[in-house]
């Protein structure tokens, strides 16, 4: 019987930024945990740019519709901001896990997330359902992808150990305090 076919492995790419790189497929949950302030801020105006700027031009210069055409306009102004809103804010938030902007704050959260993990023996980044096939496959498909964001919104909802990070460091500063732990209780 003949060995298996094993498909190649390909190591993810690394783009080289000005900051360093937390994650280059992060999780939509982490994305929107750790969103700044100034990211909710903008997001707010970018989603309201549509519907003010609809409600500008009428006021100015009249459309004069007639009877109730306004109104679907403008929740169609409404709905098309929101969700241009919403993929600004996410795209902020995640060029910080890329290292395209900057991310010291972001930097620390991840690593008091991921050690508080391997104290407690959790997976780095969740459990899977899927085979690691799958995974990969998905990990492809969603790295870096908040990139394109403006061409085509696609988030990471899957949980893998593909982030294009060296985990070594979360194991090790783990080590560091516990040790820190177990010398201050001597």
């Amino acid at each position: 019987m003949a060995a298996p076919q094993r498909e190649p492995f390909a190591p993810s790419k690394v783009i080289q930024t000005e900051y360093p790189l937390i994650d280059n497929d992060p999780h939509f949950t982490r994305v929107i945990g750790y969103a700044r302030p100034s990211d909710y801020v903008h997001g707010l105006v970018a989603a309201a740019f549509g519907p003010g700027a609809l409600l500008f031009m009428e006021k100015f210069s009249p459309s004069r519709v007639g009877k109730g055409g306004f109104a679907p306009a403008m929740r169609l102004a409404g709905a098309v901001g929101a969700v241009g809103g919403f993929l600004y804010f996410y795209q902020r938030s995640a060029l910080r896990f890329y290292g395209a902007t900057e991310n010291s704050r972001e930097i620390e959260m991840d690593m008091k997330e991921m050690v508080a993990k391997v104290k407690a023996g959790e997976p780095l980044y969740g459990e899977s359902q899927l085979t690691p096939h799958m995974q990969g496959v998905a990990a492809r498909q969603s790295r870096y992808s908040s990139l394109f964001m403006s061409i085509m919104p696609w988030f990471n909802f899957v949980n893998h150990n593909q982030h294009g990070v060296d985990t070594a460091k979360y194991y090790q500063q783990a080590e560091r305090e516990l040790e820190a732990e177990r010398l201050a209780k001597v």
